[in-house]
């Protein structure tokens, strides 16, 4: 496994997967490894039974010493809050910001309009430019592990609203990956670096 030692500039760790892959378990892992201060961003809000469990579940598998932001929408403003906190940081997870935020629009219940559907991509992907840009500004050393799912490959959602939300995590999926030092692929709780073998293909 790869560790997060501290670098000239800031650093940016991708890790993606399926449901109950081992994506949260890894990116902790890889925190602990470091032997730096963590700050975790979590991006859940309790919002029925079932989440409030899992919340409480994660929340018991995290070091007692690690500082936790709450923060379902803003995440460049979490990222820089963080920061000030500790040196490795932990945005979990991508996916369900993205939920919160489509559904923080007025107009999500349009999904059928193109123009709107084309309002929501552009919204979206300039939240991410914005935590980019955050992840760019920050001291050198600093490192951000974001976890995401990979929602892409199954069937084709019935639904307006599951394809967008579908389409966007892909573009953002892929936003985040271009810029991270390590992306790593989940599969049955095991990472392989899918851009370390990315730059090595060859025909």
């Amino acid at each position: 496994m790869d560790t997060l030692n501290p670098v000239e500039r800031p650093r940016l760790v991708l890790v993606l997967g399926g449901a109950r892959s081992g994506k949260s378990t890894f990116a902790e892992r890889l925190a602990v490894q470091s032997g730096r201060q963590v700050a975790y961003i979590a991006t859940a809000t309790a919002s029925d039974e079932d989440m409030r469990d899992r919340i409480a579940r994660h929340q018991a598998a995290r070091s007692a010493t690690w500082q936790t932001i709450e923060e379902p929408l803003h995440l460049a403003a979490a990222v820089e809050r963080a920061a000030k906190l500790a040196d490795v940081l932990i945005l979990d997870c991508m996916t369900v910001w993205l939920s919160n935020w489509l559904f923080s629009q007025d107009q999500s219940e349009h999904m059928e309009d193109d123009t709107i559907s084309a309002q929501h991509y552009a919204g979206a992907l300039h939240e991410i430019d914005a935590l980019l840009g955050a992840v760019a500004a920050l001291e050198a050393g600093k490192t951000l592990v974001v976890v995401t799912n990979e929602v892409g490959l199954g069937i084709v959602p019935a639904y307006a609203l599951g394809r967008v939300y579908r389409d966007i995590l892909g573009l953002i999926n892929q936003r985040i990956a271009a810029v991270s030092s390590r992306v790593y692929l989940m599969v049955a709780g095991l990472g392989v670096d899918i851009k370390r073998l990315h730059e090595h293909a060859e025909l």
